[in-house]
């Protein structure tokens, strides 16, 4: 009889071990027919990366968060700025099309490093850079370490300084060897669309995401299991990461514009922000009240504003 349960006990748990793999890999086809490259995709040294790219004049390149991709730029913020600047928007390594290279999560040096050689590649060597949140840290990481290929910054809601809170449980798990093989499956086959909407209003709080933002952004590219476990090593490796890069911070020499709201709760103003512009010299600080951790969708023309004044600063307007 024990013989007879085990048997069965197997035959269940592999069923469903079939089960999910096929609803993942079917899941994961649907997003990407759905939603597909926005741009072309650039061969970086042997490393994928996909850009997209509009407009005419100076150059601009514009980094999104975590668990993000190009269409979070391409929403609102990159069609304004396409009106006066060439704007070339990257999926960063591992998410939306642009391929990981890193077993252990793309370091935000290692992803300036490939960001801005391909953008070197559209002939962009020295534009302004713009990042959200995480696409700060690699903005900063750029600026830092690639100065002569950098001619304004500006930063959107930037993690800058080291924090003390710990990491997620999502994220801890999602970033270890055994999450990606046993739970990530199980999100990408069975999440409800529902969740996935709440998550998203979660971002956005206190404001809610606009109508159309998920119907363009495409929240299933995001729950692809290999985008899930690229986001959560590279978030689980950002802390230390920041630690060692914020010592650098007044060696940023070009202009830099902070664009920060007042109610954003997941990247705090006052920790972040009003401590970065004291250790990034001529720094500016615009802050957006009442705006939380997406100004890039809800504020955009308060960035594009931002991005505009920092031309000018540089002497590109």
């Amino acid at each position: 009889m024990a013989s007879k349960a085990l048997i069965s006990i197997g035959l269940i748990v592999l069923s469903l071990a079939v089960l999910t793999a096929w609803r993942s890999a079917r899941n994961e086809a649907m997003a990407e027919a759905a939603f597909p490259p926005e741009g072309h995709i650039l061969d970086v040294d042997g490393i994928a990366v996909h850009a997209v790219v509009m407009g005419e004049g100076p150059d601009v390149v514009l980094i999104h968060g975590s668990s993000g991709n190009t269409r979070d730029m391409t929403f609102a913020l990159a069609p304004i700025l396409a009106q006066n600047f060439r704007v070339i928007v990257f999926d960063r390594p591992g998410l939306g099309y642009s391929e990981s290279f890193n077993p252990n999560g793309e370091t935000i040096i290692e992803q300036a490093d490939i960001l801005q050689r391909a953008a070197a590649q559209l002939g962009a060597d020295k534009p302004i850079v713009s990042g959200q949140s995480y696409g700060g840290s690699v903005s900063l990481a750029w600026a830092v370490t690639r100065p002569d290929n950098i001619s304004a910054l500006v930063l959107i809601a930037p993690a800058a300084i080291p924090w003390e809170t710990p990491l997620d449980g999502f994220n801890r798990l999602a970033s270890t060897t055994a999450g990606n093989a046993l739970a990530l499956p199980l999100i990408s086959s069975f999440i409800p669309d529902w969740y996935v909407t709440q998550a998203l209003d979660r971002v956005f709080a206190p404001q809610a995401a606009p109508k159309g933002y998920a119907e363009h952004f495409g929240p299933g590219l995001t729950i692809r299991q290999g985008s899930m476990h690229a986001n959560a090593k590279q978030r689980a490796n950002l802390l230390d990461e920041i630690t060692r890069l914020q010592p650098r911070y007044s060696e940023i020499s070009v202009p830099t514009e902070i664009v920060h709201g007042t109610a954003d709760d997941t990247v705090g103003l006052e920790w972040h922000s009003e401590r970065l512009i004291d250790q990034i010299p001529g720094a500016e600080l615009i802050e957006l009240p009442g705006i939380g951790h997406m100004p890039q969708v809800v504020a955009a023309p308060e960035v594009a504003a931002a991005i505009y004044r920092a031309a000018q600063r540089a002497g590109l307007r």
